[in-house]
């Protein structure tokens, strides 16, 4: 047990935290910063991957050093359609992550295995008795939803595999949904990130949080043969379940957490409602913080709600179509939301990704032959008809 100070404790090293904590020691090194996580490696066991419009070229000196791959350009599939996209796309892996944080905070600034009991504003008190005095705390652990918000799920396993002999590919396929659809809007994700390694991802769109690791892992297995792929060893597993959100109540979200500690990440609400990326969300919160001046608790608390409110009008067009997709669409029907999505112009495909879609793309979105049934689809648009509400409580991952 022991009890120590910081300028900014920073709860959970994630990527979220993670990117905070790099960016205060990039650009204000004068501020003491401690990293709490409780498990023993920092970052989990994630690939993260963004579009590289997505992120801004003045944030790109907090991601530089993070990523491990990028590609000029990438493909989706769907029955209807084959399309390249110039678009570049990066990917980040948690081993990176956990690699730069521990070469570049000193050793007492991180607490890995710390299991956080109790946090305010200001102090935190870990599972060991231990206690941490802060100037902040800011709370990046990740969201709890209990109904606030309103949506469905995507849920995915994926396996970064080595192969026998090389896949052939020489760009990502973020998007093959000529597959079987089953269990909602499903398609196959894969990075190549080698010759004879690729990230192969199962994912699904659906109404339920039940994730049967088991079954998801045989269709990858499936997946890989149908291309002509074999695996000579599984090189690490991934799984999760995350919120795809068309609405709900960001007051009730807020306080759910408290309102009174800094907050982010997803804790604050920051991912893309559609898509659920966190990436460029984390980057333009951290680099925010870093030119911030007052690391008050109250001016940081004040600061990341005054953030998330933003980001949270920003993405109300893309929790419409979240909304389109869940409420309007059939299950085995929802593919078609994003196969004519992905028949648009690029630059207006880059621009919903980041969350900048300009009045005529929000027009041209909604124009010509609806993919759902025009009723169904304006309905749920306007916000009618009742919701799924998102509850954590709820999530399974079955493992056999």
């Amino acid at each position: 047990m022991r009890n120590s100070q910081a300028d900014i404790a920073i709860l959970g090293g994630g990527l979220a935290g993670g990117l905070i904590a790099l960016a205060l020691a990039e650009r204000r090194p004068e501020v003491g910063v401690v990293l709490i996580e409780q498990d023993e490696a920092l970052g989990g066991n994630h690939v993260w991957s963004f579009f590289g419009p997505d992120v801004a070229k003045t944030d790109r000196w907090l991601l530089d050093r993070l990523v491990v791959k990028g590609w000029k350009g990438y493909d989706v599939a769907f029955p209807g359609l084959d399309r390249t996209l110039p678009a570049t796309y990066y990917s980040v892996t948690s081993e990176r992550l956990n690699q730069q944080l521990r070469q570049t905070l000193p050793p007492h600034a991180i607490l890995s295995g710390q299991r956080v009991v109790e946090a305010d504003a200001r102090e935190v008190r870990c599972a060991d008795g231990s206690r941490i005095a802060a100037g902040a705390v800011i709370d990046a652990r990740g969201m709890r939803l209990a109904g606030e918000l309103t949506g469905g799920w995507q849920k995915f396993v994926g396996r970064l595999v080595e192969l026998e002999a090389p896949h052939g590919l020489d760009r990502p396929v973020v998007m093959d949904a000529t597959v079987d659809q089953l269990d909602g809007y499903r398609f196959v994700y894969c990075l190549p990130f080698a010759e004879r390694e690729i990230f192969v991802e199962d994912t699904y769109y659906s109404d339920s949080s039940t994730l049967d690791r088991a079954a998801v892992g045989q269709r990858i297995e499936r997946y890989c043969a149908m291309r002509g792929w074999t695996i000579a060893r599984t090189i690490s597993e991934e799984h999760g379940v995350l919120p795809v959100v068309s609405g709900g109540d960001f007051e009730a979200f807020w306080r759910a957490t408290g309102s009174g500690t800094a907050k982010a990440g997803t804790r604050a609400g920051l991912f893309h409602p559609l898509t659920s990326y966190s990436l460029p969300h984390a980057v333009r919160f951290a680099a925010a913080l870093a030119a911030h001046r007052d690391f008050s608790a109250e001016n940081l608390a004040r600061f990341s709600e005054s953030h998330a409110r933003a980001e949270w009008a920003r993405a109300d067009f893309a929790r419409r179509l979240a909304k389109m997709l869940f409420e309007a669409a059939m299950p085995s029907e929802r593919y078609k939301v994003l196969e004519r999505f992905y028949t648009l112009d690029n630059k207006l495909i880059e621009r919903f990704y980041g969350a900048r879609s300009t009045l005529g793309d929000k027009l041209r979105l909604v124009s010509g032959k609806p993919p759902v049934p025009f009723f169904r689809g304006l309905g749920s648009f306007l916000g009618m008809g009742e919701p799924n509400r998102l509850r954590h409580g709820s999530l399974r991952a079955e493992t056999a």
